[in-house]
């Protein structure tokens, strides 16, 4: 096991994570970008992109799946460990709180106004983690166009995302090996 403290490092910052996480783990993306990339240098942007990508192909939920992705890259076992149980620990404090008291104050008018704005914000931070995304996942034509393609099947032609996800990595690996095996026979 690596430096208890390191450890420990990896709970509190991934705790921050979860607690500024408001709307979902599509959220996250902009936060784990400046405190694993930018202030601790835990991780790369490609690497925190690559986690990101694999935890959405995956069963669960995207920011338990990201941290514990993330935490693994860290230090193993530990730093899953460390790295999700700190993003989750917030969302349990949040909701075992507002349990108790939400029946009571649903139908207040400044609630509800604060939901709303609440709403407009998570959809600010779903834009930009987009186009964060966009900005560094396509690098070239083919990225481009299994941008669009994807894109129309899943809101025009109503294709399952699943779907979309094994056959884009199916035919990301065929191009990946053309490309490698052209480089080998030049």
């Amino acid at each position: 096991m690596k430096n208890f403290r390191d450890i420990i490092n990896y709970y509190i910052v991934f705790f921050k994570i979860g607690l500024l996480t408001i709307g979902g783990g599509y959220t996250m993306l902009p936060i784990i970008e400046k405190e694993v990339v930018e202030k601790n240098k835990w991780a790369t942007d490609e690497e925190v992109i690559d986690s990101y990508a694999l935890a959405q192909s995956i069963p669960g939920v995207i920011a338990v799946n990201t941290a514990t992705l993330l935490g693994n890259k860290m230090n193993g076992f530990w730093g899953a460990l460390a790295a999700s149980l700190g993003v989750i620990t917030p969302s349990i404090i949040i909701i075992v709180i507002i349990s108790m008291f939400f029946l009571e104050f649903r139908d207040v008018t400044q609630v509800a106004n604060a939901f709303k704005g609440i709403r407009v914000a998570v959809l600010a931070l779903l834009i930009m983690s987009v186009y964060k995304m966009i900005k560094k996942s396509i690098k070239d034509i083919w990225g481009i166009l299994f941008a669009i393609v994807s894109f129309i099947c899943v809101l025009f032609v109503k294709v399952s995302p699943v779907y979309i996800i094994i056959g884009a990595a199916i035919i990301s690996i065929i191009i990946y090996y053309r490309k490698e095996k052209e480089n080998d026979c030049s």
